[in-house]
């Protein structure tokens, strides 16, 4: 696996493990959003809106609802810039999953 980051490449030859290989999933669908429109590495409000729509729709209730959106985007965005950055982004996964986890004990 060859990763390229601020010039530098770094190739990794041994096997990950499934934690890993789910890290970095998650780091892939974050740039499948944010390369679209602007800075290449934050999200913007309508990039959010795409990821959650598409990628959390059976976890994140009222997708479709702006004011959902705008609610999340609001909570993300924490040095209000109106861009999400990874950092910010890394908060939304992390509530996805403790929620997760939580619902899976419940059941």
């Amino acid at each position: 696996m060859i990763h390229i980051h601020d010039g530098w490449v770094n190739v990794r030859f041994e096997k990950m493990t499934k934690l890993e290989d789910h890290l970095e999933g998650v780091i892939n669908v974050f740039h499948q959003y944010s390369v679209r429109v602007g800075d290449f590495d934050t999200l913007n409000k309508r990039e959010l809106k795409q990821l959650i729509t598409k990628e959390l729709a059976n976890t994140i209730k009222n997708t479709k609802d702006q004011a959902t959106i705008d609610k999340i985007f609001q909570e993300l965005d924490a040095d209000r810039d109106g861009q999400v950055t990874f950092n910010e982004f890394v908060a939304l996964v992390s509530k996805v999953l403790m929620t997760t986890h939580e619902n899976i004990h419940k059941e």
